[in-house]
């Protein structure tokens, strides 16, 4: 009896050993992922030109990227630093729009394909995902020079659209195999044409896939360097990712980068928490 109630308690302690051990480990894992990100949002509240000197609890750095006019220094923050947030978000929008509706209409395709064709076209639509973004982008430049296109803001636009239309197509897919396959064709049957038996029957299913699939082809766009590198081409168009390689390379980065940090990554958390609550309230429903 008493050696079974030791065992028992030293089954406990294995327990709690564990438990304490998995806890730490999960917190080391969040510290190592968020503390360099807490670190900006921090020291983007003071003036310092470098990141660790604390210099006095301020809001000039957001102040002067708004105002485009840094009052204490008397000088303009680099205009450079416009132009790239703007190129930036344009060719996100216009790619993550396009991967959208080619990664879908894929989707569609592909699920409908028989079970050999489609595990195919499955294993092709994730090499791009594996692929390394230094091989996507020489790729890309090879042929936009092969085809004597000269590179720029488009071919930039189908670069992204490239390699961010292979992750629609995965977050789509899920949303394809929890449908009902009758409904498009009731929808047919009822006298409906093909487009709008897609259009209004099978995009409301898809919806969520499809805006998941467009925030994540934003997100890898933003993100993007390589493969934009390699194919704006040398007409000074720069995105942000670009641009910090540009500004690194001088010395430093520009400060106002801290507050444009920060503001973007709370935009995308809230943006989360948003999609998040709605698709528990969705889920509740159902």
């Amino acid at each position: 009896m008493e050696s079974s109630q030791i065992e028992a308690k030293k089954r406990q302690r294995n327990l709690l050993t564990r438990r304490i051990f998995a806890q730490a480990y999960l917190w080391l894992l969040i510290v190592f992922l968020y503390a360099p990100i807490l670190l900006i949002i921090i020291f983007s509240f003071t003036r310092s030109k470098v990141l660790g000197n604390w210099t006095g609890f301020t809001f000039d750095l957001y102040q002067n990227l708004f105002t485009g006019y840094d009052y204490v220094a008397q000088v303009h923050v680099d205009p450079n630093l416009y132009y790239s947030l703007f190129y930036t978000l344009l060719i996100a929008i216009v790619a993550a729009t396009f991967s959208t509706l080619l990664g879908t209409l894929a989707a569609i395709g592909i699920y409908n394909m028989r079970q050999q064709q489609r595990r195919a076209i499955q294993f092709l639509n994730s090499i791009p995902m594996i692929n390394p973004d230094i091989l996507t982008g020489i790729s890309l430049f090879l042929l936009f020079v092969f085809l004597n296109i000269s590179r720029g803001l488009t071919t930039v636009i189908i670069a992204h659209v490239v390699f961010c239309t292979p992750y629609v197509v995965l977050s789509v897919m899920p949303r394809l195999t929890k449908m009902n396959p009758n409904i498009y064709e009731a929808a047919l049957d009822l006298g409906a044409t093909p487009f709008q038996a897609l259009r209004k029957v099978m995009m409301p299913e898809l919806w969520p896939g499809m805006l998941s699939g467009f925030i994540l082809s934003v997100t890898l766009s933003i993100d993007d360097f390589g493969v934009t590198f390699f194919t704006k081409g040398s007409g000074g168009l720069d995105t942000l990712s670009t641009f910090i390689y540009a500004d690194a390379r001088k010395g430093g980065l520009t400060p106002e980068l801290r507050p444009l940090f920060s503001l973007i990554f709370v935009t995308m958390l809230i943006l989360l928490l948003i999609i998040n609550i709605r698709a528990n309230k969705q889920a509740k429903k159902n």
